[in-house]
């Protein structure tokens, strides 16, 4: 009889009479290889499925933190989920061990083989992927198709050796429909339905708060807040200053939908500043912002929102000599999209396409365009015009850096905000001294992808205006 052929109990090779938990994991990667188990000695106990189930999850809380880029903070409530994918794993255990025709692997046998399988199969798939991104660069750079794949091959793998596992141990048919149609269905629910997210964003209050101060709580909704967003907006709309005659006059607007992590909001205040400091911008800027901290001050940063700035600065401002500001800062990813936290509240996307469309709409001429994210080289092209400078604080296939809780500023922000365009006001000049003093800063913070490589389109129609604005408000 071959090893293929075996059954529990019947003429296998030994191993250990107690087997300890290197057996058990020698025995999950021959499941994992298609290889029948040696049952022999296999025989789990309350202990051995105890430390199963808090080895998977200490490992997949490791696997997840190595492959985290950015700053995180665990959330302990994570290990008292998977109690449903548990307990069909051990009902469906319990119906093939009652279906077996020989002598019988029990239902905590077999339960622990496959959560020995999990374990193993979780170490490898982490060490894989940790190596991938070592050789390719972070997963969030992929594509939506690599990033599927990564995970989803293995899950294939893991379901097709615990069903095997099971149709092989089972011993009536309808034993084994249960196992075609249950096998997958922990899988499906801890990585699809209700995936299990041991580390979130490190979030903290204002500079010098606590790390996750700010954790969870989304924006709030009470009475007071809800009542004044709208008068908030409305106000700041209201009272933008008309433009000053015979000179070229900066409209400034910042936008930081991310409530999630205070650095975004941190770095719409320098921004906003340097452009009425720097720019002439005074009583012609408006912040819109998502954070806890600033929901009875600044109106929140929605898209409808930001449409309805637009328009209104539009109007207000000589749309055939005056230039728009737009600052965009937050997370990113390489699909274009500028990510939202707005929690509870649920908000449309911004997209590099969704903006031409408004600032054409409104009929904007004159446009400086800086876009502060992870991946945000990919609104160049959608955003580049002969009257629009666009700069970006990546190229399309890196990362960027500085957006976590221990960054008051992103390092694009910092650079170009606070560095360089406070040593002249040309824009170009400028963002030329931020990639020297982020790639510098990168290497010095052991930014593991590569450099971020900012980015810069200027079009021919725009620079005369903005070397205009540079002669006007001093020079330099």
């Amino acid at each position: 009889m071959n090893e293929e052929d075996a059954q529990p109990g019947l003429g296998e090779p030994a191993i250990a009479p107690r087997a300890n938990a290197l057996a058990w994991l020698r025995e999950g990667a021959r499941v994992l290889a298609f290889m029948t188990p040696r049952w022999q000695g296999l025989e789990a106990r309350p202990a051995t499925l105890l430390w199963l189930v808090v080895a998977i999850s200490l490992a997949g809380c490791g696997v997840e933190w190595a492959l985290t880029p950015e700053p995180v903070t665990l959330d302990w409530h994570a290990f008292l989920s998977g109690g449903l994918d548990l307990a069909v794993t051990l009902w469906l255990c319990w119906v093939v061990a009652r279906s077996c025709r020989a002598q019988r692997a029990s239902a905590a046998t077999l339960a622990a083989l496959l959560w020995a399988a999990s374990l193993v199969a979780t170490l490898a798939v982490g060490l894989a992927l940790k190596g991938l991104e070592a050789w390719a660069g972070p997963r969030q750079g992929w594509g939506f198709g690599p990033q599927w794949l990564a995970w989803g091959l293995p899950l294939a793998w893991l379901d097709l050796t615990q069903v095997r596992l099971l149709w092989r141990a089972a011993g009536a048919w309808a034993a084994v429909g249960a196992v075609l149609l249950l096998t997958p269905v922990p899988l499906v629910v801890n990585n699809w339905l209700a995936p299990t997210s041991f580390w979130v964003a490190d979030t903290a209050a204002e500079a010098g708060g606590e790390p996750g101060e700010h954790a969870d709580k989304g924006l709030p909704l009470t009475e007071a807040v809800v009542t004044a967003q709208p008068q908030l907006l409305a106000d700041s709309l209201a009272t933008l200053r008309p433009p000053e005659p015979g000179r070229v006059n900066v409209y400034a607007l910042t936008y930081a939908p991310y409530a999630g992590e205070d650095v975004f909001m941190r770095e719409s205040a320098v921004v906003a500043k340097a452009m009425r400091e720097r720019f002439g911008a005074l009583g012609r800027t408006v912040e819109l912002v998502n954070n806890p901290a600033t929901a009875r001050q600044l109106p929140w940063a929605m898209p409808t929102n930001l449409h309805k700035a637009i328009q209104q600065m539009a109007t207000v401002m000589d749309r055939g000599r005056d230039v728009l500001f737009l600052h965009l800062t937050s997370h990113g990813g390489a699909d274009g999209v500028l990510a939202a936290d707005s929690w509870p509240l649920e908000t449309g996307t911004m997209t590099p396409q969704l903006l031409k469309k408004w600032l054409d709409d409104a009929g904007v001429k004159w446009r400086v365009i800086s876009v502060s994210a992870c991946y945000s080289g990919s609104w160049i092209e959608p955003l580049a015009g002969d009257g629009t400078l666009v700069m970006t604080a990546a190229d399309a296939d890196h990362t960027s850096y500085g957006c976590g809780r221990r960054s008051p500023l992103t390092f694009f922000g910092q650079a170009m905000y606070v560095d360089a365009l406070y040593e002249t006001r040309s824009f170009t000049a400028a963002h030329a001294q931020a990639r020297r003093l982020v790639e510098a800063r990168e290497v010095k913070a052991g930014k593991k992808d590569g450099y971020s490589n900012p980015q810069i389109r200027v079009g021919e129609g725009v620079r005369p205006v903005l070397e205009r604005l540079a002669r006007e408000q001093g020079g330099v």
